[in-house]
């Protein structure tokens, strides 16, 4: 893990937008990934009315898949919806969900987009940055960029792109289904980061990481703990 990067939370739009500008500069777009022992999944979402923000992380033994912890996180929301800025409604209680885990992962999979975003940092850029952490952005639609339709075949891809710049990957994760924005967080290019997705799912369209964050995510911490006991197999402190 690379040193986390610290800055205030209680920003304007305006001044949020400026941050991100300079964020961006600071992501790592090359390999610079530990040895992967655990990868995790982040899943955020809002209740209340948006009022409180909630994160679940699942952390699995990579390449078995197995769950081998979990946290969620609940926080008041501490910035407003404004598109292109979702990071920083969902980062903070992101923190504070990796803090209460027992196995530290080596790789975070977001729910969300990485460099593939008209500022360069999306969210799991921006919580790349923020946790220190190697990050892959793998979002379920596009928010950025133009590409051409993958080919229907699993595993197969094309460019996500912006002028001549690549952005990411619209990864066809399973034959016949919608594909998948994979894009670089931070620490991982983008060749890692389609090799490790893919390496990451399944028989289903999501990868294991998202799919086991979700399903904790809306799960009061009690719960979790009894999923956890039931699909464990040898947690170990990472």
């Amino acid at each position: 893990m690379t040193r986390p990067i610290r800055h205030r939370w209680d920003l304007t739009p305006k001044e949020a937008i400026a941050l991100q500008v300079e964020l961006a500069a600071k992501v790592v777009r090359e390999d610079d990934l530990p040895a992967l022992r655990f990868v995790a999944g982040v899943d955020v979402g809002f209740e209340h009315d948006g009022d409180v923000a909630r994160a679940a992380v699942a952390v699995l033994a990579f390449p078995s898949l197995e769950l081998v912890d979990a946290a969620v996180a609940r926080e008041p929301t501490r910035f407003p919806y404004v598109p292109g800025l979702l990071s920083f409604r969902e980062t903070p209680v992101v923190l504070a969900a990796l803090a209460a885990l027992r196995t530290r992962p080596s790789l975070l999979l977001a729910d969300g987009q990485g460099i593939a975003h008209p500022r360069r940092c999306g969210f799991a850029s921006h919580l790349g940055l923020a946790s220190g952490l190697a990050t892959i952005g793998v979002a379920k639609t596009r928010l950025f960029g133009e590409h051409r339709e993958p080919p229907q075949r699993r595993g197969s891809w094309v460019a996500l792109v912006d002028g001549d710049e690549t952005l990411g990957a619209v990864l066809r994760s399973r034959a016949g289904v919608k594909p998948l924005y994979v894009s670089t967080g931070h620490r991982v290019s983008l060749a890692t980061a389609i090799r490790l997705v893919m390496a990451c799912v399944t028989r289903y369209r999501l990868p294991e990481t998202t799919r086991w964050a979700h399903r904790l995510a809306s799960n009061p911490a009690a719960e979790v703990e009894r999923i956890l006991e039931r699909h464990r197999k040898v947690p170990k402190r990472g």
